[in-house]
Formats: structure tokens, C-alpha cells, sequence
């Protein structure tokens, strides 16, 4: 009997299942659709945010690092702890409560528009449209790390692996909307804490003592003092800018305003941290323990991003197997579905009712909502089809595009009142701008492109920063009733506080 196919199988069948509860819940409405009625609890708030920003990358792509670049994927880490600690602190609190005095907005491009009262303006199509585009690759890693692991664990065809994990997210998204993702997100946060606890304690058990395992390590990589030594200004800065993408991440952010109240952020934020703190320990572990297993018993690991799942099947239990292996698809899929969600969120909310001639009933809306799950899902899937694809560089890729796009301007919009509609709308075009010009234009002879000097997230968020600064500085101050709403918030912020 093949534990780990039975394993897996229940799994599937327990996201489908959490799916249709979901949808008798919370899908008579857009709003419950899409925000869950604004009911989401602390706990699931900050296990979903949690799951939907690690995604596959956790169990796959964060490894792999330690194999490619040794300890100095540490920065990488430190950057991601710090940003969502700041992420917590700075914008959900505020978010939370500006979305839903903004005329209840339901998504990203709406919060914008009505932060500057320019209802269904050129902001909601402007950065709809870069939510489709960098999610839709972003998306696509998912379904990448989703191929990788049918082909790595069970000598699957990888495309098949791409659509399968494809049709099992999009059920669940179908059904339930936001709740199901949120619920399953949970779930899903709970299998990745268990399996990146357990996983590099096993590993470690082959080993001696941690001089041993670490000897072995260092036959591939670096001493941690060498990667110091090595370290350049650039490099450092590269790495922990990864923490800047936080403020602009549209599937992360939009659990903030989900939340059940803006008091329970706090609680979220305590339970967020320590999930994450830990997972991520336990995804560099994995990447460590790894790297001195593979020289210790002279194994061909054709792929490093691979590590976890030869892990799984190589030192346990295929019941046990079975479970960590779906640990890996709760990471890509928790991520997918959310992202999934959040742009068919843009595409119904701030493209299709906007430009949409008809009136539009509460029920037509989430079927359109649903049919562009699916077509942003089969778009992705195409991406995806490249097995020599790197999950973490995509990742890096469309982070960097959210980042520089919309974290100066979520910043710039719930802490300075004088931000201007035109400074939005420029802020968001250079700090995308930018960086598909870092990472697709090649500017040096032999081909390569400035992302090869210093991480696109850098100057894509400085120049889009600059240029919301700069813009709305040149434009008239916003008017007396955009500047009482700002207040407004701050105080009941400062109430919800004290």
C-alpha cells in the first residue's frame, strides 16, 4: 500500500472539503467573497499571511540558497523578519482601518482610489494592471514548485505536476473565495511549521554533533567569517532589502483588512512573528543539514531546490513522507490561491465593474470573480511550463515588483496627508518601471542586466518614493476633506492603541 499517495489524497480532499464550507459561508456577497465579510479572527489572520507570503520558496526555494550561496542567504532571512515585523507594526493597524472608512474598499487599486475620493479613476486600472502582471508571474512559481515536486517525489511529468497543483488550488479558490483561502491558509500554515521542525532534526540525527555536520557543510561552502569577508556593500543591501517588499504585497496586506478588528492586530502580529521566525530557522536548517548530508553519502542532487522533498522521501515513513510532501503543496498552494484571489479581486473589482456599462447584481459578480481565477490560473500555468525555471529568482522577480510599485505608496498613504493622486499614480509606474528595466534590459556587454549588481527592489523603491514625494510636493495640497478623513483615521488608530 502507497501511504504517501493515500496521504496526499486525503490532504486534497480536506482543502476541496474546507473549499465548499467556505462557500456556504461567506460567497452570497462580493464583499464576503473577497474579504470574508471582514471577519477573519487573529489566529487565521497571521497563519494565512504567514502561509501565503512563504509559499514554495520556504520549503524549496530558501533551501536551495544554502547550496548556491552558503551562509549569506542568512541576510536574505533577517531582511524578511524585520520587513514583516515592520509590516505589522507600520501598515496593517492603519490599513485596517482606512480601508473600511474608504467606503468599505475591498481591494488594493480601490483602497487607492478612494484614499484620493477619485472613484473608479486611472489609479484603480493603473495599479490593477500591475497586480495582474506580477501575480500572474508570481503565481507561476508556485505551480514551478508544485511541477518540481511530482516530478522529484513521484517521477511524474512535470507539466503534469504544473496542472495538477493548478486544479486543486483553483477548486477551493472557486468555491470558497476568501474564506477558503484564509481557512485553508491555516491549515496549510500549520503542516509547514510541523515539517521544517521536523525535517532538519531528523537530518541532524545522522550526524555526529554539529561540528561534524557543519565540517561536511563547509566542504561545499563557505566558513560563516569567509561569507563576511566576502560580503560587499551591495550584496548585503540586496539581501535585506527583500524585507522592503512587505509594504507593497497585495495578498499579505489584504489580510489586514480582513481582519476582525483592529485590536486583534496585535495578537496576529505575536503569533505571525513566531510562526515565521521559526519557519524560516527551520527552512535554513533544512538548507544546512542538507548540504553536509548530500557530501556525507556522496548523493546526486540534480536539483538543490529539490532538498526538502528528497528528505521527505529518503529518512521517513512514506505515512510520514506522504505528510511533509504535502507539507511542500501547502506552501505553493496557500500562496497561489491567494494570489489567484487577489487578482481576480482587480480584474472583477477594478477593471470589469468599472468599465461594465450594466448594473451588476452581488451574485454576478463573484461568478465573474470566479472565471478570472481560472483564466489568470491557465495563464500562470503556461509560465510555468518551463521546468528549468528557478522558483526563487521568479519570486524575487515579482517581490520586487510589488515592493517598489506599492510599498512607498501604502507608506507614503497612511503616514503623510500631503501625498497627492498624481504623485500615486507616478509612484506606482516608476517603482514598476524600474524594475522590469533591472531585470529584463540588458545594459553590459555580455548580456547581463543590473540585476546582476544590486537587487531591483533598491532602486525601485527609492525612485518611486522620490517621485511620490517629489510630484505631490509640485501639486496643490490635497483637499480640507481628504485631510479630516486622514485624521480621522490617525485618531481612531491612536484610540484602538491606548
Amino acid at each position: 500500500m502507497n501511504y504517501t499517495y493515500i496521504t496526499l489524497a486525503l490532504y486534497f480532499l480536506l482543502m476541496l472539503a474546507i473549499g465548499i464550507y467556505a462557500a456556504n459561508k461567506s460567497t452570497s456577497s462580493l464583499s464576503g467573497y473577497m474579504l470574508g465579510g471582514r471577519k477573519v479572527s487573529p489566529q487565521v489572520t497571521a497563519l494565512s499571511a504567514g502561509a501565503s507570503d512563504m509559499s514554495g520558496w520556504m520549503l524549496m526555494g530558501l533551501p536551495g540558497a544554502i547550496f548556491v550561496s552558503g551562509f549569506s542567504t542568512i541576510w536574505v532571512a533577517v531582511g524578511l523578519v524585520v520587513g514583516a515585523w515592520a509590516n505589522y507594526k507600520l501598515v496593517a493597524p492603519k490599513l485596517r482601518i482606512y480601508t473600511e472608512v474608504a467606503n468599505d474598499a475591498l481591494t488594493l487599486p480601490d483602497f487607492l482610489s478612494q484614499r484620493f475620493h477619485k472613484k473608479d479613476g486611472v489609479i484603480k486600472l493603473v495599479s490593477a494592471v500591475v497586480i495582474i502582471i506580477f501575480f500572474t508571474l508570481y503565481t507561476s512559481a508556485g505551480l514551478v514548485g508544485g511541477g518540481k515536486l511530482f516530478q522529484s517525489a513521484f517521477n511524474l511529468d512535470y507539466q503534469l505536476g504544473v496542472f495538477v497543483t493548478m486544479f486543486v488550488v483553483v477548486a477551493y479558490t472557486l468555491l470558497g473565495g476568501f474564506l477558503a483561502v484564509s481557512l485553508t491558509d491555516f491549515v496549510q500554515g500549520v503542516i509547514m511549521f510541523v515539517a521544517l521542525i521536523m525535517v532538519p532534526i531528523v537530518a541532524f540525527n545522522h550526524f555526529e554533533s554539529a561540528e561534524t555536520m557543519m565540517n561536511y557543510s563547509l566542504e561545499a561552502i563557505p566558513t560563516f567569517s569567509s561569507s563576511l569577508d566576502n560580503l560587499t556593500v551591495l550584496g548585503l543591501l540586496s539581501s535585506l532589502a527583500w524585507g522592503l517588499g512587505y509594504f507593497g504585497q497585495p495578498h499579505i496586506i489584504v489580510r489586514f483588512m480582513a481582519i476582525n478588528s483592529v485590536k486583534n492586530i496585535k495578537t496576529a502580529r505575536r503569533i505571525g512573528m513566531s510562526w515565521m521566525s521559526v519557519t524560516i530557522i527551520g527552512a535554513l536548517a533544512t538548507g544546512l543539514t542538507g548540504v553536509a548530508y548530500v557530501n556525507k553519502f556522496n548523493v546526486e542532487l540534480k536539483d538543490p531546490e529539490t532538498i526538502f522533498i528528497f528528505f521527505s522521501n529518503v529518512l521517513f515513513h512514506p505515512l510520514v513522507s506522504g505528510f511533509l510532501l504535502a507539507a511542500i503543496l501547502a506552501a505553493v498552494m496557500s500562496t497561489i490561491s491567494s494570489q489567484l484571489l487577489v487578482s481576480s479581486s482587480s480584474l472583477t473589482e477594478d477593471i470589469y465593474r468599472v468599465y461594465s456599462k450594466k448594473t451588476l447584481s452581488q451574485k454576478h459578480l463573484v461568478n465573474i470573480g470566479r472565471v478570472c481565477v481560472f483564466v489568470v490560473a491557465l495563464v500562470a500555468a503556461g509560465i510555468a511550463l518551463q521546468p528549468s525555471s528557478s522558483i526563487l529568482s521568479i519570486v524575487s522577480n515579482a517581490w520586487a515588483g510589488f515592493g517598489a510599485a506599492f510599498g512607498p505608496l501604502i507608506l507614503f498613504c497612511l503616514l503623510w496627508e500631503r501625498v497627492t493622486y498624481n504623485g500615486a499614480i507616478a509612484g506606482i509606474i516608476t517603482g514598476a518601471s524600474t524594475v522590469l528595466f533591472w531585470i529584463f534590459v540588458p545594459v553590459f556587454d555580455d548580456g547581463s542586466t543590473l540585476s546582476s549588481v544590486v537587487y531591483e527592489m533598491i532602486p525601485g523603491f527609492i525612485i518611486s518614493s522620490m517621485t511620490i514625494w517629489l510630484v505631490s510636493l509640485w501639486n496643490a495640497k490635497p483637499t480640507k476633506q481628504i485631510t479630516a478623513e486622514f485624521n480621522a483615521v490617525n485618531q481612531t488608530f491612536l484610540d484602538s492603541v491606548s
